[in-house]
């Protein structure tokens, strides 16, 4: 078995990187793991089966590791260096580096779900409106300076001036249509930077979606305050659907830009199914 190492140096504020978590894992007992760019192309040719993929970076990241995963039935381990880290929430990953890097060490792990879409998967969500601002527009000094909060001052510039856009969801049994200011397509509890849908999890074989009507401010942030202090996610209200179901589509009548964990992943409409804990992560 080998251990691969693969560090995005553009992730986060920059202070997790290849040498940060060399220094972790060494003091785990992982001395000399292959080391490797992950804009190098070659490499995933050379994973086998039953080898550890260690990805450094955020949700994008864990995303391109599970790919590679998937392909090569190798077993995937996240060390949290991005933005807004919602992998690491989803499934529990321990904060502390060393813990972590224990954790990778002695190989315990679970399978997870997985989101697929056309020739591509997702890991936590998938975006169709307003969620896709963060991925196109924030960064820079700002996101390096606010973090995962850049998420969130993105999307309160952005509520008052947006009229929504019509589309129909299905998920399971359940249809919707009407016109919204954002749909997500997740794949467990967390996205966005932390945003929590209570009682989902990212191995039960369920896709959950989110939509959010257009609103004013006051009542948009009323409603996620109560979903919040109540830990029951609505099924429905007058500002937001829930759904749940293996296979969810959303329909829109122009196309819009859909983005899977946090990076730019094509338009609608958007087609996704569950498989059912295809991929094996290093998790508690």
């Amino acid at each position: 078995m080998t251990y691969w190492l693969l560090a995005n140096s553009k992730a986060g504020d920059g202070q997790r990187g290849r040498g940060f978590w060399l220094e972790h894992l060494a003091t785990a007992g992982i001395a000399a793991p292959e080391c490797r760019d992950i804009d190098d192309d070659q490499w995933p040719a050379e994973v086998r089966a039953g080898d550890v993929v260690m990805m450094a970076g955020g949700d994008g990241s864990a995303n391109f590791g599970a790919r590679v995963c998937l392909e090569r039935h190798a077993v995937l381990a996240v060390l949290p260096s991005g933005t807004a880290n919602d992998f690491a929430r989803n499934v529990g990953l321990p904060e502390d580096p060393d813990e972590l890097c224990r954790l990778i060490s002695c190989g315990a792990s679970r399978r997870l779900d997985i989101a697929s879409f056309g020739d591509r998967v997702f890991l936590n969500v998938a975006h169709v409106g307003l969620g896709t601002l963060p991925a196109r527009e924030s960064g820079g000094i700002a996101k390096k300076v606010l973090g995962r909060f850049t998420y969130v001052a993105e999307l309160v510039r952005r509520l008052n001036a947006r009229r929504g856009f019509r589309a129909e969801i299905r998920c399971g049994k359940g249809y919707v249509r009407g016109r919204w200011l954002s749909i997500a397509v997740a794949n467990g509890a967390y996205f966005g930077g932390g945003h929590e849908i209570p009682g989902a999890a990212p191995d039960d074989g369920n896709l959950e979606v989110v939509a959010v009507r257009p609103r004013p401010l006051a009542q948009l942030l009323l409603t996620f305050v109560m979903v919040r202090l109540n830990r029951e996610a609505p099924t429905r209200t007058s500002t937001l659907v829930h759904l749940k179901g293996k296979q969810c589509s959303v329909h829109t009548r122009k196309p819009k830009t859909v983005t899977a964990d946090g990076d730019i992943a094509g338009k609608t409409p958007l087609d996704v199914s569950c498989q059912y804990q295809s991929l094996q992560v290093i998790a508690p």
